[in-house]
């Protein structure tokens, strides 16, 4: 089984819809084999995204992720990554089908609701940064 990172962001959390995207990870048949809560501090925040670091995007980024709580999870399942990419939709809410979690419960392109990882290398690298090995059940 393929594992992905999710991240519900802050402005979704704020917005009580993490329970709506729980609920659709589930129904697309993703597991989740791991989940916390947790505040990214500033510099927390700028080492997961370190590789945007020097693009124009990152303050804001930066700023977006650790407005308030988030819940982060790992995700199993059959081409895990490749289908939460798909659920997720888009990065623009207004460009992402409908259905998907971006088009649902995204504001904008900056606060579209939910991260994901984007190929193996970023899930295995992503997964430990905010997981050890106790952590995911299998």
């Amino acid at each position: 089984m393929e594992k992905t990172l999710s991240i519900i962001k802050p402005e979704a959390v704020s917005r009580g819809l993490s329970g709506k995207i729980i609920a659709a990870i589930e129904q697309d048949g993703l597991k989740i084999v791991a989940q916390k809560m947790l505040r990214l501090s500033h510099e927390e925040a700028a080492r997961f995204y370190a590789v945007h670091q020097n693009k124009a995007f990152f303050d804001e980024l930066i700023e977006n992720i650790t407005a308030g709580p988030v819940i982060i999870q790992v995700l199993a399942g059959e081409n895990a990554i490749e289908k939460y990419r798909r659920l997720m939709g888009n990065t623009n809410p207004a460009a992402a089908e409908d259905g998907t979690l971006r088009r649902s419960y995204g504001v904008s392109i900056e606060k579209n609701a939910v991260h994901g990882s984007d190929c193996e290398e970023s899930a295995e690298r992503e997964i430990a940064f905010f997981f050890n090995h106790l952590e995911i059940l299998e």
